[in-house]
């Protein structure tokens, strides 16, 4: 876990996120460590992935400001904002990857995009990352010939390509089993742990946040806001909050049929 003292890599300041007139979110405030696993999570509907779409460029805040390394993001010229957006890397809920295209090119697209390198650099860059995620050999393969879990895993080695220094994931567990979310959970502890990496993760599943969250932010529909913010222990313990409480509950909305004790205790154990 990063030292508190440490400045951060992430800084969001009092933004709000609209369509239009609607808010969806209002006076958004926290900062990420160097190498922090921190969660956006919440229930259905609290806007965590809209507030995932404004701190990749994708939206722009109706009020404050969006900083990485000490420098605004939110205002920033689209082609400067598209050289920083190579220091990111992303990881969809939808995998997003080509089905007409094979492992090998998925993840050399960004390479292929951004960089000048020659083909047998980007070849070997590629035939990397798909180790370092567990998918050695697989370089000819189509998304159509794998699991699940394997197609989340091309997913990350892409996002993976650039060696970005933030890594972001939407849902990474989502639709998958309790052993291979475990898997994928465990991967991006990996991951962080291996190139050093920032994790920014939007996610309602507790067991992935007792196991690998470093903090977390709740949101709640309601309050169109931040209603919490801490490491996972200590919001489970020490909150009077009725929504930190609700959330947080055995059969609560990001816990479902898994207890937070056993939540927790995978956490302890990893």
């Amino acid at each position: 876990m990063a030292a508190p003292q440490e400045a951060p890599v992430v800084q969001v300041e009092h933004v709000e996120c609209r369509y239009g007139q609607r808010v969806i979110l209002r006076d958004i405030s926290f900062s990420v460590r160097p190498q922090e696993i921190f969660f956006l999570t919440g229930r259905s509907g609290c806007g965590k992935t809209t507030l995932l779409l404004h701190l990749l460029g994708l939206m722009t805040p109706a009020r404050g400001r969006i900083s990485y390394f000490g420098r605004e993001f939110s205002g920033l010229p689209p082609d400067e904002r598209r050289g920083f957006n190579r220091r990111f890397g992303v990881l969809f809920q939808s995998n997003a990857l080509w089905t007409d295209m094979s492992l090998a090119e998925n993840v050399s697209l960004p390479l292929v995009v951004h960089t000048r390198l020659p083909r047998e650099v980007r070849d070997e860059i590629v035939a990397l990352k798909l180790t370092q995620v567990g998918l050695a050999g697989s370089d000819a393969r189509f998304p159509r010939e794998l699991s699940g879990g394997m197609q989340k895993r091309a997913a990350l080695a892409r996002a993976l390509a650039l060696d970005p220094a933030i890594l972001f994931f939407d849902e990474p567990t989502a639709g998958l089993d309790p052993i291979t979310s475990n898997q994928i959970d465990d991967l991006i502890l990996q991951v962080r742990d291996t190139v050093g990496a920032t994790v920014l993760v939007v996610s309602h599943s507790l067991s992935s946040i007792f196991h690998i969250a470093d903090r977390m932010i709740l949101l709640d529909p309601e309050a169109k806001s931040i209603v919490a913010e801490g490491s996972p222990e200590e919001l489970l313990h020490e909150s009077r909050d009725d929504r930190v409480k609700a959330f947080l509950a055995p059969d609560g909305p990001g816990q479902g049929a898994h207890s937070r004790e056993a939540a927790a205790e995978s956490r302890r154990a990893a």
